[in-house]
């Protein structure tokens, strides 16, 4: 019997020499069909049913060969069919039996009474014979089909996987890793909802109490709608009557006028006929009459109400009587009260006349027209803006000034042209912020369709979604929206869709060819870490049976080659230009303590340089944490020699509302010092920063074999984060210093 291997092989020569071809779907397909046939000839049968193979010559012995080649299942008879066979087997067997009669009865005297007696007592014991010969073999019959049983039992399970066909074994493993990777999604999911704090949901009691509320609202303005607009039916449908009632008598006296006018009327006629005339004569009267009023109503002048100066409503005033219970105490206390409070001001300030401002209700003021408009000989200005006009103004002329903005034709077109780009800028030139909005605004959300942007940080997310939120004059999580890990801020309208790269990775669980995006941006690329490494595979397989789907690798200091070399040469995209100079300074020799060397600088820069924040940039946690410290307790040393300086930390483990303080407006006279991670360096730039310090060292992972231990320790940063620097200083809303050490 050859391995199911070793057959399919053959096979695949068999069709290479019959039909010049072999696929290997198409071994699998002969092999299963010969297997579910009970003999050659149906399996040939089947075979020219197909309509695909001409079973004559070789291509039929080759079908019988490969039905007898093809391993089959060996007929195993069921334990309960067995047990039931032996039972109708004993059953029959039971039925043969018949009861045994003594063979001297026919000799012996029928009439005697001895020998009556004798032939009762031999049935008697062959019966009790008979009995127990039966009980002895069911017993033994009961036993047997125990332990067939209890053998029965194991044999399946033993004799299964013997007999089990290896194809149909593999395909039910397949099935139920599928149902496992399914329910493991599922429960992904499930977990995630449940641990997700949805921002924009409101509760459905709630809402079910606004709905009500709603309709009780609408009930009430309909019944108190319903008189009016029936008042207002009846008087459209009067005027509509008399309108047809006249032009009804109209007719009928210019018919009358045209068939009898020759005739001699009667003098009833003559009466009637003299009476609708009058009747038509007095309803022309009454509307002609009607429209000279209304029109005088609108010309003419009517003398208004005085309403202003009236007296105002007298409200009575009941004073209490000097004897009533309790008055003398009420007043002792109000004395004593009054002795104790503290009073200033002039002592006769409540005999002078109060002042006050000239206060008119709207009732009350005077309403003037413009009757003309002598002109000067300046030009007048516009009127003045409102607070919210200015900031729309002033975030417009920030976008205008950003580098990408003269570059955006040229990137929508390659964008267009281009189904995977590459685009490197400076930190800084609105990659983040505007090329979402370009598509936006290019209409890659047509038709329900979503754009995607990774952040390898939270709080980047975050304030990036609430700065596009801005920009286009939307409510964060309404068209532009952030998802990070156990909030969402999303909607069914988000459409602009920020997010960490672990959420997009849990995207594709649920979604698997990402059906509702049209455009996916992976934004800082250069920082590598293992969700974006993942996503680069994932978004890649998908592309390539999604043409419709666009894939842009944005990043500020970008390896280009080999990321266009992995994605199959794509086509680079820079944005060159940057907002503001940089100067870069580097200590003269290299610092024993660069913890210590990072306090003295951030000081020296703080009593030294004009306004500004300050950006640090460190390993780790515990190095911020230690900063931190340090900073404060020499700030506390000094007092007030120096001015006031906010240490605000930032780092992945601090809580989102304290890393969202670093966006906060610095007060005036101070001056804010940001330690930071330098893995962090995708979003820690803010409004104001003008100096930043750096010890170009990062924290890598770095194993040992004795003992064997892994461990994070911090190593000469790399040049693509080193060279990250100057354009993120770029990036400040004003010039300013580097100093690196």
């Amino acid at each position: 019997m050859a391995t199911p291997a070793g057959l399919e092989r053959w096979v695949q020569e068999e069709l290479h020499s019959v039909l010049g071809l072999s696929e290997r779907h198409v071994a699998q397909f002969l092999i299963g069909t010969a297997q579910r046939c009970a003999s050659a000839e149906e399996f040939v049968q089947r075979l020219r049913d197909t309509d695909t193979l001409d079973l004559g010559g070789p291509a039929r012995d080759f079908a019988l060969k490969l039905w007898s080649k093809v391993p089959r299942k060996a007929v195993v008879e069921k334990p309960a069919r067995a047990a039931e066979r032996e039972a109708r087997a004993l059953l029959e067997k039971n039925r043969s039996y018949k009861l045994l009669e003594d063979s001297e009865s026919g000799e012996e005297a029928v009439g005697s009474n001895g020998s009556s007696l004798q032939k009762k007592r031999k049935r008697r014991k062959h019966l009790r014979k008979k009995h127990q010969e039966d009980e002895e073999d069911e017993e033994e019959e009961v036993s047997e089909s125990g332990k067939r049983k209890a053998g029965g039992s194991k044999s399946p399970t033993e004799e299964k996987p013997a007999s089990e066909d290896e194809w149909e074994r593999t395909e039910r493993e397949r099935l139920q890793d599928l149902e496992e990777r399914d329910a493991f999604a599922e429960r992904v999911r499930q977990r995630d909802k449940d641990r997700t704090r949805n921002v924009l949901e409101r509760s459905d009691k709630k809402a079910y109490e606004e709905a009500q509320k709603r309709l009780k609202m609408a009930e009430e303005d309909r019944k108190a709608m319903v008189p009016e607009l029936r008042k207002k039916s009846r008087r459209e449908y009067l005027a509509k009557r008399e309108r047809e009632k006249l032009e009804d008598l109209e007719a009928e006296l210019a018919d009358e006028e045209v068939l009898f006018g020759d005739v001699e009327l009667s003098r009833h006629e003559r009466r009637e006929l003299k009476y609708k005339r009058r009747v038509r004569d007095l309803a022309r009267e009454y509307r002609a009459a009607g429209e000279q009023e209304k029109l005088e109503a609108t010309n003419r002048y009517h003398m208004p109400k005085e309403t202003r100066g009236q007296p105002a409503r007298t409200v009575d005033i009941v004073e209490e009587e000097s004897g009533a219970p309790g008055e003398e105490q009420r007043r002792w206390e109000e004395a004593q009260l009054g002795a104790a409070s503290l009073k200033f001001g002039a002592r006769d300030a409540a005999a002078q006349e109060a002042k006050y401002q000239l206060v008119l209700e709207e009732d009350e003021t005077i309403e003037f027209v413009r009757a003309a408009q002598l002109q000067g000989d300046e030009e007048p200005s516009g009127p003045p803006l409102s607070a919210q006009a200015q900031q729309k103004e002033s975030i417009q002329a920030v976008r205008r000034s950003l580098p990408v903005f003269p570059f955006r034709e040229e990137l929508l077109a390659a964008i267009a042209n281009h189904q995977v780009l590459i685009i490197e800028g400076e930190t800084g030139s609105g990659k983040t912020t505007q090329i979402p909005q370009y598509l936006f605004e290019e209409g890659y959300t047509k038709k329900g369709m979503k754009i995607a942007c990774t952040q390898p940080r939270r709080v980047a997310a975050m304030s990036v979604a609430a700065r596009v939120a801005r920009e286009m004059g939307v409510k964060l999580g309404n068209e532009v929206g952030y998802s990070i890990r156990f909030e969402d801020c999303t909607s069914e309208r988000t459409v602009l869709r920020y997010m960490t790269d672990g959420m997009l990775l849990r995207e594709f669980l649920s979604e698997p060819d990402l059906a509702s995006y049209s455009v996916v941006m992976v934004d800082e690329a250069h920082e590598r870490t293992l969700h974006t490494d993942i996503l680069f595979g994932l978004i890649k397989d998908v592309a390539r049976f999604r043409p419709e789907l666009k894939v842009l690798v944005a990043s500020a200091t970008l390896d280009t080659a080999r990321f266009s070399a992995f994605f199959d040469d794509a086509p680079v995209f820079r944005i060159p230009g940057r907002r503001f100079p940089v100067d870069i300074f580097y200590t003269k020799a290299p610092e024993a303590d660069y913890l210590e060397a990072c306090v003295v600088s951030v000081l020296q820069i703080h009593v030294t340089q004009p306004p500004g924040d300050i950006l640090v940039f460190l390993t780790g946690q515990e190095e911020i944490e230690a900063a931190c410290e340090m900073l404060q307790d020499r700030c506390r040393r000094l007092g007030s020699k120096i001015r006031e300086l906010l240490v605000l930390p930032i780092y992945a483990n601090l809580p989102s509302d304290m890393q969202a303080r670093i966006f906060q407006p610095t007060p005036p006279g101070a001056r804010k010092k940001l330690p930071s991670p330098s893995k962090a360096s995708s979003m820690c730039w803010t409004q104001g920063s003008a100096s930043r310090r750096a010890t170009t060292l990062v924290r890598e992972w770095s194993h040992s074999r004795s003992p064997p231990a892994a461990r994070l320790q911090p190593i000469s940063g790399l040049a693509v984060q080193v060279e990250w620097l100057p354009g993120s200083a770029s990036a400040c809303i004003r010039p300013g210093p580097i100093s690196m050490s």
